[in-house]
């Protein structure tokens, strides 16, 4: 018996994230953007991130087709950012104060956690999704906590009692 699709969400919801906007600029210069849950390290050296995004996004083909990428991994504060970037059919752009990138001049989240900057190494088509592989140009650290997605509801990071 195949597996029920809302099964595999719910599950795969119970497990805690990172939120961050993974954003992009086509040749065209347009920026473009989408928040992202899928996100993981994959090498220290060289130095590699993926990033997950959906086929069917609107910007998967800017994306697919992209020399390079940003990732903000958002601050606990920026639960509008993550909700405004993860809805379809908008100018993601409009009205959203953004930085610009040292390394690759691509656009960032002010008062994100996390800027890593990253030149695209690969595009990997799997299943519904995209996996893009990113080589890290630049990183930048700022002061803050994460935004947490856990079990389709966003959160906050809280010291464990005992730690």
């Amino acid at each position: 018996m195949p597996l029920d699709p809302a099964v595999f969400r719910d599950a795969l919801g119970h497990f805690p994230s990172g939120v961050c906007v993974v954003t992009t600029i086509d040749p065209q210069g347009r920026s473009w953007g989408f928040t992202a849950s899928a996100f993981s390290s994959l090498s220290l050296e060289p130095p590699l991130i993926l990033v997950c995004l959906d086929r069917e996004a609107d910007s998967h083909d800017a994306f697919y087709n992209a020399g390079g990428f940003a990732v903000s991994i958002l601050a606990s504060h920026q639960m509008v950012l993550a909700t405004h970037f993860a809805t379809r059919g908008i100018e993601k752009f409009d009205g959203v104060a953004i930085a610009t990138g040292s390394e690759l001049s691509l656009p960032l989240i002010p008062e994100a956690v996390v800027h890593l900057e990253c030149r695209m190494h690969q595009t990997i088509p799997v299943g519904d999704h995209t996996i893009l592989v990113g080589n890290v140009a630049g990183a930048v650290v700022n002061d803050g906590e994460p935004l947490v997605f856990h079990a389709r509801r966003y959160g906050i990071m809280q010291p464990h009692p005992v730690a």
